[in-house]
């Protein structure tokens, strides 16, 4: 039986439904399944952790993790593969674990892998699938080694309700601090958004908000759903958007339960962030924008006159 180590994503003490997503799929292809938790004050999640589907949990807990620095986060992770014999250790789509996988693949001697949306095993040899050229293509790819290294897309498995784990604490050691990167700061978005990555609803703007005015107008639609609030890189190149907010191929990869796309064409970059929504809405003026092609709604009209359509009714569905 394959053995896959899941990390998990805790992000200021609260476990992260990624987590619960790839622990579904690994018992899906018949995996034994562990996860290792790294962080200060994290033990209280330990219940939370066999919900998401593990039978193992390798817990660092100390108070220097509590500030992210790959280098002692990715020998958490080592240890924990070591101990547990991993064939393949998955990290959710986020920027820690993009940082650690490639330091934890080349520590271990495995194959890396990123932006993987499925996985199978094919007599025993791990076979991966993930987009490439901006989603133009699809790869299969096998790895060459025993072990794999993989960043999860994310939206590319769905949490199984039936699946569960059992608590079986293992404590690790604490790692030893980074000899060669010392974190002196963190220094975080103050502005009390919700974060693109965490939300279930994202509301992104683009050219067609044309000045601040349209961008408001939208952002004042996200704020009536209680949405992440996102942007086209014209906005960001436009300077209305700061570049945390971009959702695209250089900027973030989201995938809610709904995204309303408002005033974007669609360039391929900006599909490539978004594609993976459980649905889409898409409002634009052009008939032919294509985003359109991707959109399961679509209206076509101009923004101004479409959001406070959309807020009004929103207000009275809400009552």
């Amino acid at each position: 039986m394959a053995k896959v180590l899941v990390v998990a994503d805790i992000k200021e003490g609260v476990l992260k439904g990624s987590t619960a997503e790839l622990c579904s799929k690994a018992k899906a292809i018949g995996a034994e399944v562990a996860v290792a938790a790294i962080g200060s004050s994290i033990e209280p999640l330990i219940p939370d952790l066999a919900r998401a589907g593990s039978d193992t949990q390798y817990i660092s807990d100390d108070p220097g993790l509590e500030a992210f620095s790959a280098g002692p986060y990715a020998s958490c992770v080592v240890e924990a593969a070591r101990q547990f014999g991993a064939d393949m250790i998955w990290f959710g789509f986020s920027e820690s674990g993009k940082a650690v996988a490639p330091r934890v693949a080349a520590q271990l001697d495995a194959a890396c892998a990123n932006e993987i949306t499925d996985v199978t095993l094919d007599a025993g040899r791990i076979e991966v699938v993930r987009p490439a050229f901006t989603n133009k293509v699809v790869q299969r790819v096998k790895a060459n080694t025993d072990k794999l290294v993989a960043v999860v897309r994310a939206g590319a498995f769905e949490a199984d309700e039936g699946v569960t784990g059992s608590e079986n604490v293992v404590k690790l050691s604490a790692p030893a601090p980074d000899a060669k990167a010392v974190v002196k700061q963190i220094i975080s978005d103050a502005t009390g958004d919700i974060d693109l990555a965490d939300a279930d609803i994202v509301v992104s703007v683009g050219r067609g908000a044309k000045n601040q005015e349209g961008v408001d107008l939208v952002k004042a639609l996200a704020k009536d759903l209680n949405a992440g609030f996102g942007s086209s890189r014209a906005m960001v190149d436009g300077g209305f958007m700061p570049h945390n907010k971009q959702v695209g191929q250089t900027g973030k990869i989201v995938a809610p339960s709904l995204y309303i796309a408002v005033g974007i064409s669609g360039a391929i970059q900006h599909l490539a962030g978004m594609n993976g929504s459980k649905v889409i809405l898409a409002v634009n003026k052009d008939p032919e924008a294509p985003i359109f092609n991707v959109a399961d709604y679509g209206i076509v009209g101009d923004l101004f006159e479409v959001v406070p359509i959309l807020r009004e009714e929103i207000k009275k569905v809400r009552g």
